[in-house]
Parts: structure tokens; sequence; C-alpha cells
């Protein structure tokens, strides 16, 4: 379908979104988001828990994410409007389930800025001591809040500048740590060790080791939150959400292989935070160890906390344009054309949170959301065009019954596997959200007030 100017009309919105997205500002908002390094951050624990098989988990981590990947463009070429899974699960479902799959998100996605200026904090405060970690999160949230403020096309070009920077550093690791097996460094050889161990494998620990890896692929799913400022979103936003998924989980399959090989015995590393640090320095020495440690800094304090506060801001527009959230939130600057009270709010939050919680804690709560989200996406694919729309046809049944029910069973594996506490924090959230939606419904006798006169 040709973009059509009145597509958001035809859900009874009003285009307030500035539309100035193509294709190539989606891949890179994606790719940034998902952090094509964000393996060198988290490689040790991965590396740890999957008894060195940390390229095994993220290629599970690939398919499990293409099926999700996959519902995000049936979804989006439905119903392309800002809100993601909250407005996919209203729309293909009902909206109370709607509710509940946004509210999800909202975990994930309002924790995940606090999370990525946590980590870049920490990078920073070991690297430039002179401001302490807490320091470094106020003067990421400035800058991006700063960004995010002035518009969607002001964030698209700082994504192209970063995204740019990350490439040129996993670049730099990629050809040198190539080059130090070549010279028998490490490994001593290109060998599938580091993909597959038949001596040390079991599927439960392979999978959770996939569930710390999930971690790396979140942000692709976000795209979605853009289609209202997207030139053709039918189109753009699904092929978009697939491309990044592909590109970026072949890096962290490839960079976390040649680890694998520069450092085979992943027992050694004295710190799981900065496991990935002490390969590069195997590999090609102090400078490349600074390099990466500066990129992963740079792309998770700047890259992905700017595209994350962009993500979360735009779903809380979302919920407040359907009177879920206050109606503040949903206030579009005059100038701008971007959600500027919902910005402020989640930068406010990022301080907050980043400071209150610590990194483990917050990183179980993110997963959570994400993966009863993309639960919720698969289980709108089928209700909307199988049961709701009767596309019945073989061709019909593969795309939108078999696709979406094993992207429900494997993101159903994964999100099993979570750690006990993650589950416990998460049902917690969810137990507010029944209540609040109580309240907003008067115990459930109501729908929510955005549908009340529209037909589901």
């Amino acid at each position: 379908m040709e973009y059509d100017k009145h597509t958001v009309e035809e859900f009874g919105y009003k285009q307030e979104l500035k539309r100035a997205l193509g294709f190539k500002d989606l891949l890179f908002y994606g790719m940034v988001f998902m952090v094509p390094i964000a393996p060198m951050g988290i490689y040790g624990y991965v590396a740890d828990v999957s008894n060195g098989m940390a390229p095994l988990a993220y290629a599970i981590g690939v398919v499990a994410m293409i099926f999700t990947a996959w519902s995000y463009a049936r979804m989006a070429s439905a119903f392309p409007i800002a809100g993601s899974v909250y407005s996919y699960a209203s729309w293909g479902i009902s909206p109370y389930v709607g509710f509940f799959a946004g509210w999800a998100m909202l975990l994930d996605y309002i924790l995940t800025p606090a999370l990525v200026y946590l980590v870049a904090g920490y990078a920073l405060q070991e690297m430039f001591p002179v401001l302490p970690y807490w320091g470094w999160i106020a003067v990421f949230v400035i800058i991006n809040t700063a960004v995010n403020l002035r518009g969607i096309e002001m964030t698209a070009r700082t994504n192209i500048a970063l995204l740019i920077f990350e490439l040129f550093a996993l670049v730099a690791f990629i050809v040198v740590a190539f080059v130090a097996v070549l010279k028998g460094v490490g490994q001593g050889g290109f060998t599938l060790d580091p993909i597959w161990k038949p001596q040390g494998f079991s599927l439960n620990m392979v999978m959770a080791a996939t569930s710390l890896a999930v971690l790396s692929f979140l942000g692709f799913d976000a795209i979605s939150t853009l289609a209202e400022e997207t030139k053709d979103p039918r189109r753009m936003v699904g092929k978009a959400t697939v491309t990044a998924l592909l590109l970026v989980g072949s890096l962290f399959i490839v960079q976390t292989y040649l680890a694998g090989l520069v450092v085979p015995d992943h027992k050694t590393f004295d710190n799981l935070d900065t496991a990935f640090y002490t390969v590069a320095q195997a590999a090609g020495g102090d400078w490349l160890r600074w390099l990466c440690a500066l990129a992963t800094a740079i792309a998770w304090g700047i890259g992905d906390g700017l595209v994350a506060q962009a993500a979360i801001s735009r779903l809380l527009y979302s919920m407040a344009r359907d009177r879920m959230m206050p109606s503040l939130l949903a206030k579009v600057h005059p100038r701008y054309q971007t959600p500027y009270m919902s910005t402020i709010l989640v930068a406010l939050i990022a301080i907050t949170v980043g400071m209150a919680l610590q990194m483990d804690r917050l990183t179980s709560m993110v997963n959570f959301g994400a993966l009863t989200g993309f639960l919720f996406l698969h289980l709108s694919v089928i209700n909307h065009y199988v049961l709701r729309r009767k596309q019945t046809d073989p061709v019909s049944l593969l795309k939108y019954l078999l696709a979406p029910l094993c992207g429900f069973a494997i993101i159903f594996y994964v999100w099993y596997s979570l750690q006990p506490e993650a589950k416990q924090l998460g049902f917690i959230w969810l137990a507010v959200g029944v209540v609040y939606l109580a309240f907003k419904t008067r115990f459930f006798r109501e729908k929510p007030p955005a549908f009340r006169s529209a037909e589901h």
C-alpha cells in the first residue's frame, strides 16, 4: 500500500508528529538501539553462563527474535501507528490486553535508559574518575534529552554519527583479532570450539545464557514506535525491523566468536564486567582495550540512551493520547513536533532509577518486560489475522499462525529461563497494572477511555 497521509486518521487519531523518516533512518535507529558492539559490555556474563559458547547463545537469540521481528512486521502493516505492542494488542485483540502489553513494555522501555546510562557511567568512571558514575549519568541524560527535544530529524542525524563510530571500533577489533588468531594467539587457529563444545553443552545452560544475551537484541522492536514519524510506515517499519535484527545479530556472533578464539578459557577472566576488554588487550594491546571500552561507553550512554528515550517517550505519548496515562504526557511541542513532556519525564526517571538500582536487578526487570510484551505481540498476530480476519489459506496459516506460534514458544522458553527474582519483580509490576486498569475502567465495567466509543 502506498503512503497515505490519512493513515493515522483511519484509527481516530490526529497526525501531530512530524513525518520525516525513511528506511535508512529507521534502520540506523534500530541498529543504534541494539548497539552493534553490545556484547562488549556483557560478554563476560554470557560466556560464563554458556560455558564459553557465547556465539551459540547469540545465534539462538537471532532465531528467537526473527520470529518476533516478523510479527512486528505483520502488525506494523495492519496498524501503522505509534505505540508498538500496546497499539498492536489493543487493536489486534482488545484494549484490555493492549493495556497489559503496553504496561509490560513500559517496564522494558522506561528502565532501559537508566540501565544503559548506568553501564556507561561505570565505564567512564573507571576511565575518567573526574566524575562519579552518577555525574556521568547526568551528563548523558542532559545531552540526550536536548537532542530528543529538538526533533526526530536531529535524533536521526545523531544516530548516523554514533553508528559510524561504533562500527569503526567493531571493525578495528575484528581485523586485529582475526590477525591475532592467524598469528597463534589464544586458540591458535580457527575452530568451532567457541560455538560448540559437546562435553560442556546442556540446553538449560545455553538457554539461560540466551536469556542474558537477549538484552543485546532489545531495540529492533522500538522501530515500531516511530510509525507516525515515518513516510511509509506500512512498508518501511517491518522491513527495517527485520533488516536491523539480521545485520546486528550477525555482528554479535562474529565478535563473540573471535573473542572466544583469542581467549579460549572464559574461566581466566578476573572481572566479568570487563572481560571483553581483556580480550581486546590480548588481541591488540592497550590501545584496542581503550578503544573498545570508550566505544562501549559512548554507544550505551549516548547512542542507546538517545534512542531509548525517544522510544519510551513515543509509547507514553501513545498511551496518554488514549487517556491511559495522564494527558500531560501527550503534549507535543508546537515547534519541534516532539512529545516533549514525555521526553522530560523519561529523563527524570532515568536519573532517579540509575542512581537507585543495581545493574543486575535493572537487567532482569528490563528483560521480563520485553519478553512479556513479545508474547502479547505473537498472540495479536494470530488473533487479528486468523481468528478475526479468517485468513486460513495455507500461505496465510504459515505467516499468521505457524510463525507466531514458533516465536511464542521460543520466547516463552527464554522467558521461563529468567532468574526467579526477575519474574517476581515483573509480576509485582503487572499486579500494579491490574490495580491501575481497574481504577481507569471502574473495576472493568467499562472499556478503557479511548475505546469506549470505538469498534474493536
